[in-house]
């Protein structure tokens, strides 16, 4: 009997690979953002899914054996996003792992990066990748974590970014990071691996990092892709050329979106090489970077491409924010959640009225009711806290929108969401007033929680 196997970020360059390439072996379903208005690909099923929405995703995962995520989230979803890439894979990453658990999930999947060998502070790409990982199997659902390098393929989103500068730059003067060692792998390669750690048990709860069997720098990389281009390039090293700069030129000469980029250079400064101690054997014989990149500039495969999906008519202004804040002295969600609105009138020195009696926070100023938030308790425990977001002033759409308190990493953190929220204020001044505000509110809120006094702690007993 086939396996069902879920595909999360199905849409990417790696998940688009596996589709077109296992689709008869397996029951796939492909879960995407957006409605699908048109499949091509017969057997795979398209889900729609909101990965920020425990339910949605839990809904999606229903009947699903294995589930392989390829989620990251360097892109804004709304208007307006207020929260680093890192913040909110974390919180896309703690609710598959919720959701994985509640329908009963044989194992996660999750593809992300190599972990540096070298003396450099982790850049914040690869640190979210740990991250990440760490969330994903920290519940009863086994995880196969695949640590991987630079994946070449046609499409791919990284060797792209290297055949546009080996194209549009005759002479290309390289930061020091271009010397930094790599163990690219090909998407096939890539691919197969993928495949074999579906319901094997040795490579559950375990990182696993993969690569080629050849070494080289990104420096040789260029060069490879130029001599497989038919291009004459000029290609050497500054060591003044820092990362900053590197990020703004890459983005400029290649035209890739800033969000994209600047991850990516932060990373490649790190040398990616596979540790033996996280490495098991593949019965792989392993395309050489050289006839990687031959395919990935001249492939004869026809490139897998998505479905068509409907251009659906979206809430032109949503909001989303989420904002990470430490968890020193390892304060319980049921606290914060409680404390928030009691801190918040205090703050605001009477002015603003807020109460929480245990099913609504209202928030109101000179008698105008501003917020109104109610508790969720069916979706909600130890863990979390949901708020719907029913009324107020303040607010345009009621029907959707909901903020939400959680523990992450153990409750080394917690995340604090805002979730398609749509401003009653005109957009440019919810801008750079209220918005700018709630950012302010919860940089302040983060500094109390190191050390709330005493008669704060004494309301919330009383409550």
């Amino acid at each position: 009997m086939k396996q069902n196997i879920a595909i999360a970020g199905a849409t990417g360059f790696v998940g688009r690979w596996f589709i077109d390439r296992y689709k008869n072996e397996f029951n796939i379903t492909a879960l995407s953002r957006k409605k699908v208005a048109n499949n091509n690909q017969g057997t795979v099923k398209w889900k729609q899914v909101d990965l920020y929405s425990i339910s949605s995703t839990t809904e999606a995962l229903a009947d699903i054996d294995i589930a392989i995520y390829l989620v990251h989230s360097m892109m804004p979803s709304t208007r307006l996003n207020q929260g680093s890439f890192e913040d909110t894979d974390i919180l896309l990453a703690d609710n598959f792992s919720r959701a994985s658990e509640q329908c009963n999930l044989k194992q996660i999947i999750y593809v992300g990066g190599i972990l540096p060998k070298d003396e450099y502070t982790i850049s914040k790409h690869l640190q979210s990748r740990y991250e990440v990982e760490k969330t994903l199997g920290s519940r009863t659902t086994p995880l196969t974590s695949i640590r991987a390098g630079i994946i070449i393929g046609p499409n791919g989103s990284s060797f792209r970014i290297v055949q546009k500068l080996v194209k549009n730059l005759p002479v290309m003067a390289c930061p020091e990071w271009t010397k930094s060692l790599n163990q690219p792998i090909d998407i096939l390669d890539a691919l197969k691996i993928i495949k074999s750690c579906i319901g094997n048990e040795k490579t559950f709860n375990k990182p696993l990092e993969i690569g080629g069997d050849q070494v080289i720098t990104y420096m040789d990389l260029l060069k490879i892709t130029a001599k497989k281009m038919n291009k004459k390039r000029l290609i050497f090293s500054l060591s003044f050329i820092t990362v900053g700069l590197s990020k703004l030129w890459v983005s400029l000469i290649t035209g890739t979106s800033k969000f994209l980029v600047s991850p990516l250079i932060e990373s490649l400064k790190h040398k990616m090489t596979i540790n033996p101690e996280n490495s098991i054997g593949f019965n792989i014989n392993y395309i050489s970077v050289e006839d990687s990149v031959e395919k990935a500039l001249n492939s004869k495969e026809k490139i897998p491409i998505n479905p068509e999906f409907v251009n659906l008519k979206k809430e032109k202004n949503t909001v989303r924010s989420v904002q990470r804040i430490a968890n020193p002295s390892n304060r319980s969600i049921d606290f914060v959640a409680r404390i928030y609105p009691i801190w918040l009138k205090k703050r605001f020195a009477d002015l603003l009225k807020a109460n929480y009696d245990g099913k609504f926070i209202k928030f109101s100023f000179l008698l105008i009711p501003l917020l109104e938030l109610k508790v969720i308790k069916s979706r909600s425990d130890d863990n979390r806290k949901l708020f719907y977001i029913t009324g107020g002033w303040l607010v345009k759409r009621t029907s959707l929108g909901w903020l939400e308190f959680r523990s992450v990493l153990n409750n080394e953190y917690m995340i604090a969401g805002i979730h398609e929220y749509v401003p009653s204020l005109p957009w440019y001044i919810y801008k750079y007033t209220q918005a700018k505000l709630h950012l302010i509110v919860m940089k302040r809120f983060e500094k109390f929680l190191f050390s709330v006094p005493k008669k704060y702690s004494k309301n919330i007993k009383q409550n």
